[in-house]
């Protein structure tokens, strides 16, 4: 391993094509409890992201800075958007997740599993087939901070699909300790969970795991695909070749295809959650524990948020 030079560190040579070694950290906003759930509007050049203890969401705009998007956000955490371009978020006062209409109404996707009520959803991806996946950990009902304190009333933390034509919810992955973040690779042919139950277990795995998904979204084939080596995984994305770049304890930790740690962006703050923007997907938006950071990357985002 290299010694840090700058903001980077060296794990494989492979990471030297996907960073632009001149390229430095900006620090664009600095005024958050818990920076959560970046999500980039290509079509109106911005970005949304959730300041959840403050009970809103904001937008960045480049040139203008920040404004208030939401504000009360009902503790919105994760975000992303349909293939329709709407804003699909997880929200942890309402202990469900919503879709914001082109007209700004909220169309309510799940509250609810088996008559009970969900944990508290904490991250969201949308399938190019339309269907809704996230993640149901315990996080916004352990205390008043981020939610509303409650006891849960589903048994286990999963993760659910949404069928979008049937609206019937499944949960599909039910083994978790604390489910957060999560992505599909560019082919769609595998699903990645982070493990984020080390927050309140320091016995816990720190780890994303790997699923098969076939066609009709069963999920198949556990197994883990890379383990942190400084802090918790919760946000992350992939890009276009496959690598799938994640929050840790200590910045941004980019890991191949063949999840081996291809090398770290340091950010001063913990990172929580990031995403691709910018016109060609290719500036790294990292919301960070008190501040939202952006740095230019060698390679391009993936996903439509």
């Amino acid at each position: 391993m290299s010694q840090p030079s700058s903001i980077y560190e060296i794990h494989d040579d492979r990471f030297r094509h996907l960073i632009v070694g001149t390229s430095d950290l900006e620090e664009l906003y600095s005024d958050c409890r818990w920076a959560e759930g970046p999500v980039w509007f290509a079509d109106l050049g911005c970005l949304i992201f959730s300041d959840i203890p403050n009970q809103r969401m904001l937008r960045w705009t480049e040139g203008s800075g920040i404004s208030t998007y939401r504000s009360p956000s009902n503790f919105a955490n994760g975000n992303t958007r349909d293939r329709q371009g709407r804003l699909v978020s997880c929200e942890h006062g309402g202990r469900r997740v919503t879709r914001t209409e082109i007209d700004g109404t909220i169309t309510v996707l799940a509250d609810s599993y088996q008559g009970k009520r969900l944990n508290s959803p904490n991250d969201v991806v949308v399938r190019s087939d339309g269907s809704v996946w996230f993640t149901d950990p315990t996080y916004g009902i352990k205390s008043d901070y981020e939610g509303y304190r409650a006891e849960p009333e589903q048994a286990t933390r999963n993760v659910y699909r949404l069928d979008p034509a049937s609206g019937e919810l499944d949960a599909v992955i039910t083994d978790f300790g604390q489910p957060n973040g999560l992505a599909f690779s560019p082919d769609e042919k595998t699903l990645y969970v982070a493990d984020s139950s080390s927050s309140h277990d320091t016995s816990a795995p720190r780890h994303i795991r790997a699923f098969d998904v076939a066609e009709d979204g069963h999920v198949g084939n556990s197994r883990v695909f890379c383990e942190l080596d400084n802090g918790l995984p919760d946000g992350f994305r992939l890009d276009v070749h496959g690598n799938l770049w994640t929050s840790a304890g200590d910045g941004v930790h980019c890991f191949g295809p063949d999840g081996k740690l291809l090398g770290k962006i340091l950010i001063p703050q913990t990172v929580a959650n990031l995403t691709f923007g910018g016109p060609r997907k290719n500036r790294l938006f990292i919301t960070a524990t008190r501040s939202l950071y952006a740095v230019y990357t060698a390679t391009n985002g993936h996903s439509l948020g």
